[in-house]
């Protein structure tokens, strides 16, 4: 496997006035790019995903967590679209985060690092295709917090995004899914191995608060049709050892395999994140809200857009419901913008997107394929749209 990354001298301005330098972004790429250079994808992860959207993970030797949807012949077709996918400003799988030096310091940014919005997230992302050579994207995909970014770019730079896919999102962060957050930090703020945000001068991680923020996040994934599905109320015998960090694995009698699976999610979690980036990540996700930035008016960011949407949801997702995303689709009707609106009907939940959805494929598929079309998609790339 081939890692990519770039490292920009220059850094990046951010919002909160702070600048990052130099500003490193890991990616990976899938396809070929077309002579043209218009037939470019940027998928955009999730709060805890990565760049490893298609093959195996350098560190949990897992498929990629969006394997299902890109690669030849698949809805997102690496046969025909050259795709990209970024780790995102803030993460912890080799862009610019927590884990970074400061600028000319051995010292690490840790609890440092500096307060980061989804426009300096996208600001990244746009630096990564100066980079690449590539001055419009056919589209630009995400679900959840990854759809944030999606409706970033598209609000910040319409002309350089033809088609955007917003999936599972919002174009704000709502009261609960805030107060989930906070709920998660304060885990981590409370484990003994904290140490104020500096647990790797004391060559520690706070295992026991990350895996229980992760084990929060889970629950607000799934539904509770697919919760009952997969564990209703069987037990499994408590000898068996499960645990996080020094987290003793069972307090009293046999232990609920729904309380099992949450702790084998939170323990694999702690190897492969850092404590830090989620914070920064997380609070990121708070800070959304693109109507707040217009006086309240969602339409204004679209208004007059050439991009074309297509708003995905999922029936049972009540951590990013429907209602949101009809609410984002009325402001795109009103800004007079070309959007189509989805509901897929499941019983999975928020994670529905990362599963076997055969109408959510065929959405994907027909939305990709129709939007290239117009777009006069040749066999060499796309074409100048019409």
């Amino acid at each position: 496997m081939v890692y990519q990354k770039i490292s920009l001298q220059e850094g990046l301005d951010l919002q909160c006035g702070e600048r990052v330098a130099p500003l490193d972004i890991a990616y990976q790429t899938y396809g070929t790019l077309s002579p043209a250079r218009d037939n470019a994808i940027l998928i955009c992860h999730a709060l805890t995903g990565d760049q490893y959207v298609a093959d195996t993970h350098p560190f949990t030797g897992k498929p990629g967590w969006w394997a299902r949807m890109v690669g030849p012949g698949l809805p997102i077709d690496t046969d025909r679209f050259f795709v990209i996918c970024p780790n995102v400003l803030g993460g912890c799988m080799g862009s610019t985060g927590p884990l970074s030096h400061k600028p000319d310091s051995d010292e690490l940014w840790g609890r440092d690092f500096p307060i980061i919005t989804m426009h300096d997230i996208v600001a990244a992302q746009v630096k990564l295709m100066d980079h690449l050579g590539i001055g419009r994207l056919f589209s630009v995909i995400g679900a959840s917090m990854g759809g944030m970014q999606v409706l970033t770019w598209a609000s910040d730079y319409p002309d350089r995004v033809f088609a955007a896919i917003p999936i599972a999102t919002s174009a704000f962060q709502s009261a609960q899914n805030i107060a989930f957050n906070e709920v998660s930090r304060q885990a981590i703020f409370a484990d003994p191995d904290w140490h104020d945000g500096n647990y790797r001068q004391f060559d520690t991680i706070p295992a026991r608060g990350l895996g229980v923020a992760r084990m929060m996040a889970h629950i607000t994934y799934l539904s509770e049709e697919a919760l009952t599905r997969k564990f209703g109320r069987r037990v499994r015998n408590a000898s068996q050892p499960s645990a996080i960090g020094n987290m003793p694995s069972v307090f009293f009698g046999d232990m609920f395999e729904v309380e099992s699976y949450l702790r084998h999610q939170g323990s694999t979690f702690v190897k492969r994140f850092d404590a830090n980036a989620y914070l920064s990540i997380t609070r990121a996700m708070d800070y959304f809200d693109l109507a707040a930035e217009y006086d309240g008016d969602l339409t204004i960011p679209f208004k007059g857009s050439p991009t074309r949407f297509c708003v995905i949801s999922f029936s049972s997702d009540w951590l990013f419901p429907t209602s949101q995303s009809r609410h984002l689709v009325r402001a795109l009707n009103r800004s007079g913008v070309n959007v189509s609106f989805v509901e897929i009907e499941s019983d999975r939940g928020h994670d529905a997107f990362l599963l076997e959805e055969p109408d959510f494929d065929r959405t994907m598929r027909g939305f990709l394929n129709g939007a290239a079309e117009h777009a006069g998609l040749t066999q060499g790339g796309i074409a100048h749209a019409r």
